[in-house]
């Protein structure tokens, strides 16, 4: 994966901040043809295969889209956990390849236990709603940067978005360390 490869690379920190990417989705999901009602969806999963591709990661065939505001708020708690920043690719490969209701607080669960995490506390965290606040905060910084799109690379007023070949998140961080060398 790109991200995992810069880091191996160079000095990234990479912080995760989470963005309402259709919030309006109820818990139960939406199919993409409802999601995106009037268009040819399979042009946009062929382009969004091809892109992840490239990316070096997996994409299955899901048929709908789901409310991820759960999934985000135990993937803010799971940044304050030893081992936890492996919880994003888990959540990815849930959603994407797997096709996970990530509304589901059992599956949620599940997930972090099988990276590692206390699925006691993961379950609490996520019936406490313990990290909504982190997250909505995340959403409003979000609103506030213009992002519209995920994922979004953002330092110092640069953006990269989308999902991009290691090749272009490459460039954007030579871009920044240069950028900081001459400062």
């Amino acid at each position: 994966m790109s991200i995992e490869k810069l880091k191996a690379n160079y000095p990234v920190d990479i912080r995760w901040i989470h963005f309402p990417l259709h919030p309006e989705t109820p818990v139960e999901g939406k199919s993409l043809e409802e999601l995106f009602a009037g268009r040819d969806i399979q042009p946009m999963r062929e382009r969004l295969r091809a892109l992840m591709a490239d990316a070096g990661l997996a994409y299955g065939s899901r048929t709908h889209t789901y409310n991820s505001r759960l999934a985000q708020e135990l993937g803010k708690w799971a940044d304050t956990q030893a081992g936890g920043d492996a919880i994003h690719d888990a959540l990815y490969r849930a959603y994407f390849v797997d096709a996970i209701n990530l509304y589901d607080i059992d599956l949620l669960v599940g997930i972090a236990e099988r990276i590692g995490l206390d699925g006691a506390m993961a379950r609490d965290v996520l019936e406490q709603r313990t990290f909504k606040n982190a997250v909505d905060a995340d959403w409003q910084r979000a609103r506030e940067l213009g992002i519209s799109g995920v994922p979004t690379f953002y330092k110092d007023d640069l953006v990269v978005v989308g999902c991009q070949p290691y090749e272009v998140l490459e460039r954007f961080v030579q871009h920044l360390l240069q950028l900081q060398a001459q400062q």
